[in-house]
């Protein structure tokens, strides 16, 4: 069993820390704010900052919202790579630029310490249930070594390659999450106002090519108008920034990708921020002045 520490306890953070835990492992625990209390009771220790966590733990994960977040974590003053020892293995599970990634897992190897960046996907649902699809980027042999680990949280795992490409799997992963949700919302909102009852437009799609996980999941939010949030808008707004500004970096163009964040922005515009990304339908209901179900 090892020390493991975790930062950024969030809605899909003390999840996957509470996995942890429960496979046996020691857990030292930071956050903004405090520590949950479930996760306390469950045998977390909570520590004051990232050097605190780094000084107690062989490993440490991190789960925070953005690039500039991660970034504090790690070489704030307090921060993670105050508290590092070499032979230490430091972990981003957060979702952010594979550009600065690169920068961070060099400084973090100059400290004589592995760097693996594995973002996730999945949302709160596979969080909790410990089904995250997880893509590493980082060096074989630190992979090996945290396999275990990565199998308490997730069930499609994989090494993409060298740093930064575990984030650019996930970007490539965001755009596909939400140019579907788009064509999922533009057809149940078709068969809707052409009159059609859009629960059974979806059970009838699923059983066709058409059929997607998205479809399964996301269509029946929209038809049930449950937008409580699994993974917010807001951050799958800040995902696709990232593939956009990549993009113009490596002179590629990604014409569908601004469309959707584009419908994102209008939702945002409507007070959106914190809705499910499956509320993106909302923008398109908007345009044509009819809502799903009515």
């Amino acid at each position: 069993m090892a020390n493991i520490g975790f930062i950024g306890l969030g809605i899909m953070g003390a999840p996957m820390a509470k996995h942890l835990i429960d496979g046996g492992h020691t857990l030292y625990a930071h956050t903004h704010g405090k520590v949950p209390r479930a996760l306390i009771d469950a045998g977390a220790v909570a520590c004051e900052s990232g050097r605190e966590v780094a000084e107690r733990a062989e490993i440490v994960i991190l789960m925070v919202p953005d690039t500039p977040n991660v970034e504090e974590a790690l070489f704030a003053d307090n921060g993670v790579a105050a508290g590092l020892a070499p032979g230490k293995i430091v972990i981003d599970m957060s979702s952010i630029s594979p550009i600065a990634t690169k920068a961070f897992a060099q400084r973090i190897n100059d400290l004589g310490c592995e760097y693996l960046d594995a973002p996730v996907s999945g949302g709160e649902v596979g969080a909790k249930a410990a089904t995250l699809s997880i893509m590493v980027g980082g060096k074989l042999s630190a992979f090996e070594k945290v396999l275990p680990i990565f199998q308490l949280m997730g069930k499609n795992i994989t090494l993409v390659g060298k740093n930064g490409d575990g984030q650019t799997c996930k970007v490539a992963n965001q755009i596909i999450v939400a140019l579907t949700i788009e064509a999922v919302g533009e057809a149940l909102l078709f068969a809707s106002k052409a009159g059609a009852d859009p629960a059974r437009v979806r059970e009838a799609l699923m059983g066709g090519f058409a059929s997607s996980r998205i479809l399964e999941v996301h269509g029946e939010r929209m038809v049930k108008r449950q937008f409580q949030p699994g993974f917010r808008i807001g951050l799958h707004q800040k995902d696709l920034n990232l593939a956009l500004s990549s993009a113009r970096q490596i002179g590629v163009s990604l014409p569908n990708t601004a469309t959707a964040q584009e419908l994102f922005n209008a939702c945002v515009a409507h007070g959106g921020e914190a809705w499910d990304h499956s509320a993106m339908v909302r923008a398109l209901e908007k345009l044509a002045n009819h809502e799903i179900g009515q």
